[in-house]
C-alpha cells in the first residue's frame, strides 16, 4: 500500500495539467536526510465559481535506515462549495500510506491581498483504518515582498496538527520557506519540523527548496 500513493500524485499532476487547472504548484524540499515532494492544485468546475477541486498530493522519504518508519505519503482532493468570497466547506477523500482512508468534512476560511495570503482549515475526519474519528487543524500564510518588476522576496508556512478523538496528538507539522521568486520560480531556505504520534516524537530538518506555479 505505501507504494500506492507516489503513483496517485503523479496520476493527479497529470489530470491537474489536462484539466488546465486555475493554478497547480509543486514544490520540492531536500535536505541531509529528508526529501519532500508537494503537488497543490485548484480548479473552478463551474462557470459562477461557486464549486471548487482542490487536489493536495505529497511524498516524504527519509534516506537514513532509522527514519525509515517515517516515510510517509498522501493524495487528497477535496470538493468544495464557495458560499462567499472567503468561506467555502466540503467533502474529501484522503489516502495516506500511513493511515489508509478517511472520509472527511472541511471548512476553509481564505484571506487574499497583494501581498499576504491566509488560508485556515478546520476539519473533521473518520479513519477506516484505525476506525475511529479524528480533528484536524491546518493554516497556510504566504507574504510577499516586491523587489523588481520580475523579483520578489517571500516568506511561506504551514502549520498542520491532528488529534485522534479530538485529544490525543496523532500528527503535527510546521513548515518555513523563505526564498526569492525570480520569473516564477521560487527557492530559498526551508525549515521542517515534524511530531509523530502521542508522544510527540520529534524530527527537524533544514534544507533548500524549490517551488513552481504552473
Amino acid at each position: 500500500m505505501k507504494n500506492t500513493a507516489p503513483s496517485l500524485i503523479l496520476l493527479s499532476f497529470g489530470f491537474a495539467i489536462n484539466l488546465h487547472a486555475q493554478f497547480t504548484q509543486v514544490e520540492f524540499f531536500k535536505s541531509l536526510d529528508k526529501t519532500t515532494f508537494n503537488l497543490f492544485s485548484s480548479q473552478y468546475l463551474n462557470d459562477g465559481k461557486s464549486l471548487n477541486l482542490t487536489t493536495l498530493g505529497f511524498f516524504e522519504n527519509y534516506g537514513s535506515q532509522e527514519n525509515r518508519n517515517f516515510n510517509e505519503s498522501g493524495i487528497q482532493p477535496t470538493l468544495f462549495w464557495n458560499f462567499s468570497k472567503r468561506i467555502s466547506i466540503g467533502p474529501s477523500l484522503y489516502y495516506n500510506s500511513i493511515g489508509g482512508f478517511s472520509q472527511r468534512i472541511s471548512a476553509r476560511y481564505t484571506s487574499k491581498s497583494e501581498r499576504l495570503l491566509l488560508v485556515l482549515i478546520p476539519t473533521i475526519g473518520y479513519a477506516q483504518q484505525e476506525e475511529q474519528i479524528y480533528a484536524e487543524a491546518f493554516a497556510q500564510f504566504q507574504f510577499k515582498v516586491p523587489v523588481k518588476e520580475f523579483m520578489s522576496f517571500w516568506i511561506n508556512g504551514q502549520f498542520l496538527t491532528v488529534w485522534d478523538e479530538f485529544k490525543v496528538h496523532s500528527r503535527s507539522f510546521q513548515q518555513l520557506r523563505a526564498g526569492i521568486s525570480l520569473k516564477g520560480h521560487q527557492f530559498g531556505l526551508g525549515l521542517d519540523m515534524d511530531r509523530y504520534g502521542p508522544q510527540a516524537h520529534s524530527k527537524k530538518a533544514i534544507g533548500m527548496y524549490y517551488r513552481r506555479m504552473l
